[in-house]
């Protein structure tokens, strides 16, 4: 009789592709640990892979890098506020020793 195969769901396969992206583990250590054939993960990271260098190619970013990037743009904005407020006191200080000399 053959065999049946085992499904993943999409959340768990995810998961295991973020694990192998984010450790410095190696594919067949995290497939042990999972319980899941390495040669079936090594596939999901590679169409993973090609996923996001596809997007990548696109132009489209993912949502964590339009998070990232929100906050850099929100971060940014606070920066230059905050420049321009310590160059307007800069310029007061100087005026300020020009009156005292």
């Amino acid at each position: 009789m053959g065999e049946t195969r085992r499904r993943f769901d999409p959340e768990f396969r995810a998961g295991a592709v973020r694990i192998v992206r984010e450790t410095g583990k190696s594919i067949a250590q995290i497939a042990k640990d999972l319980g899941i054939n390495a040669g079936t993960l090594a596939n999901w990271v590679q169409m993973d892979r090609l996923a996001r260098e596809q997007n990548a190619d696109s132009g489209e970013l993912a949502g964590s890098e339009r998070e990232e990037l929100a906050r850099l743009r929100k971060q940014r904005a606070e920066w230059a506020k905050e420049r321009a407020e310590l160059e307007m006191e800069r310029d007061v200080l100087k005026r300020s020793v020009v009156l005292w000399v």
